[in-house]
């Protein structure tokens, strides 16, 4: 059984910046199992699968230790798959996951999610945030999915060195740092050890929890972003309603193919 590969960077312009996510289209679905070994080989922080469906595709994401719920760099991903390299000549795609209907739109040389907005809610746990992060001042502590920790120096956020270990006895999915920027509306860093993520350079579901805050806190609708530690990626959102419309750009890295015993699917 052989397995197309795509590596492409996420809200990247070029190689080397953004995210890399793996995208392997399917016919139909393998054994779980196989997915999840697939993710871990590859050792990205994302492995996107889809199949086909009468209105669109089914799409799945994993980390190298774990399905996860929403995911939205390997969206970007197997959308410019779809769109690039598989010839699909909609405008605008329509994924079944596990978040619900994700939509992904052509804008220009960009493309756009839809994805919903998150609220996020107070969390009175300063003090154990602060040990794992190694940080002594936090603006605002919230959480939806991931922890949202707000501070009031962007400069911080660059120099942050997390203790995993801690993290990982915090709630939530992940941790995400952010403040307000200079040359774009916001900054921020994510860490998922324990979804098997020490740290993503660029987070598109995070934007959900983090766009709709920075909208409320700047006054704005649009607004640009920034992730990354080393590693960095740019994005654009807009709030919609109870949407987030979440834009960048695509880079294609590497086309592989998978070797595998034929296996069963599901």
């Amino acid at each position: 059984m052989n397995i197309d590969l795509y590596q492409v960077d996420a809200f990247a312009a070029k190689p080397f910046e953004g995210n890399p996510a793996a995208v392997c289209p399917l016919e139909a679905w393998l054994d779980d199992t196989l997915l999840q070994a697939i993710a871990t080989e590859n050792n990205l922080s994302e492995t996107a699968f889809f199949v086909p469906t009468e209105s669109g595709y089914h799409l799945r994401w994993f980390t190298p230790s774990v399905e996860v719920d929403l995911c939205g760099h390997a969206t970007l991903a197997a959308a410019w798959v779809i769109f690039n390299v598989l010839g699909d000549s909609a405008e605008t795609l329509q994924f079944e996951t596990r978040s619900g209907q994700l939509l992904v739109q052509r804008d220009s040389d960009e493309l756009a999610m839809d994805f919903p907005a998150k609220v996020v809610e107070a969390l009175a746990m300063e003090a154990e945030v602060k040990a794992a992060l190694g940080i002594n001042e936090i603006e605002e502590l919230l959480i939806s999915d991931d922890i949202v920790v707000v501070v009031n120096d962007a400069q911080l956020i660059e120099s942050l060195t997390p203790d995993m270990q801690q993290l990982k006895h915090l709630p939530g999915r992940g941790i995400v740092v952010t403040a307000k920027g200079c040359d774009v509306d916001f900054v921020s860093r994510w860490f998922g050890p324990k979804v098997g993520v020490e740290e993503d350079p660029v987070t598109g579901s995070a934007h959900t929890s983090l766009a709709p805050y920075w909208a409320k806190k700047l006054g704005k609708q649009q607004l640009t972003a920034r992730q990354g530690g080393a590693r960095k990626g740019a994005l654009s959102c807009e709030i919609e309603g109870d949407r987030v419309i979440i834009k960048g750009r695509v880079a294609p890295y590497l086309k592989g193919v998978i070797t595998l015993p034929n296996t069963p699917t599901n």
